[in-house]
């Protein structure tokens, strides 16, 4: 009976913990909307592409180029992690798909009005076309739907779930 306690088919995998789900979360969130960021500049939906985060920090034009644009988008994702653990420290709780939102909405904001100066590559507001407008507005919000979102119901999901019992009993 012991023998098949400690069999490989029989253990139990330990969950995630709540901080390496949000991780999983954040970079999964920043790579891929940042991607699709990619690709509505490749449509030219958008005139910000994904390497106006590289251009106050690096020199060359090789961040132009195609390699440029993807270590943008894998350093999106990591900063998307920092983004991931502030929503989780803050709005977790709230479960209800409009403060996601808002918080893609604040995050716009942030970017584009606040950080604005720092970054060349963005027009002012006033400059903007409508399509850049419109797209960067949808990629926030739908970015912050799906970071606000997935953490609120991991949350919820842990907050259900009882507390793991790790003796021998």
């Amino acid at each position: 009976m012991e023998d098949e306690k400690n069999l490989e088919q029989n253990k139990t995998e330990e969950p995630l913990s709540p901080g390496a789900r949000t991780a999983i979360t954040g970079i999964f969130g920043g790579i891929f909307w940042s991607l699709l960021g990619y690709l509505a500049y490749l449509f030219n939906f958008t005139k910000v592409p994904p390497n106006v985060i590289l251009e106050p920090w690096l020199i060359g034009d090789w961040k132009n180029g195609v390699l440029g644009q993807f270590i943008s988008i894998f350093t999106l994702g990591l900063i998307s992690i920092m983004v991931a653990f502030g929503y989780m420290a803050i709005l977790r709780k709230f479960e209800k798909l409009y403060v996601a939102m808002g918080f893609g909405l604040v995050l716009w904001g942030l970017v584009f009005l606040v950080l604005n100066p720092i970054f060349p590559g963005i027009d002012p507001i006033k400059d903007m076309d409508i399509n850049t407008l419109v797209t960067t507005l949808c990629l926030f919000v739908l970015y912050g739907t799906f970071i606000g979102y997935s953490i609120s119901f991991e949350a919820a999901q842990l907050a259900q779930e009882p507390e793991p019992n790790y003796s021998n009993e």
